[in-house]
């Protein structure tokens, strides 16, 4: 399977530690596609329908036609094993507010 950036599958996020988000659910991969070309893992945001508009570490977004959150507070690196079906792709806009987003919690 070829696993691109931006794009949303379904994960097997289990098992999980402490108050790590769990379950099947989906996820954004934010790893570039090059790396996740090479690489047997790729790194993700996890998605969730809990939403929390006031918390700056998540954006609102829609997915499979549901709303949704991309929790940047669990970004984490996950084996290929893990991943499942393709559900969706990232709009370009939300594709940049993530990318805003990592660069100001995580870029400096």
């Amino acid at each position: 399977m070829k696993i691109k950036r931006y794009e949303v599958y379904y994960a097997d996020l289990n098992p999980a530690v402490g108050s790590e988000i769990r379950k099947i659910r989906p996820v954004i991969v934010i790893s570039k596609t090059e790396m996740n070309k090479y690489l047997d893992t790729v790194v993700i945001c996890p998605v969730t329908t809990k939403l929390h508009s006031q918390w700056r570490s998540r954006i609102q977004c829609m997915i499979d036609d549901k709303e949704a959150e991309i929790a940047l507070d669990q970004i984490r690196t996950i084996s290929k094993k893990r991943i499942r079906n393709r559900i969706d792709t990232l709009s370009s806009e939300i594709s940049l507010q993530l990318r805003c987003l990592i660069t100001e919690m995580y870029g400096e």
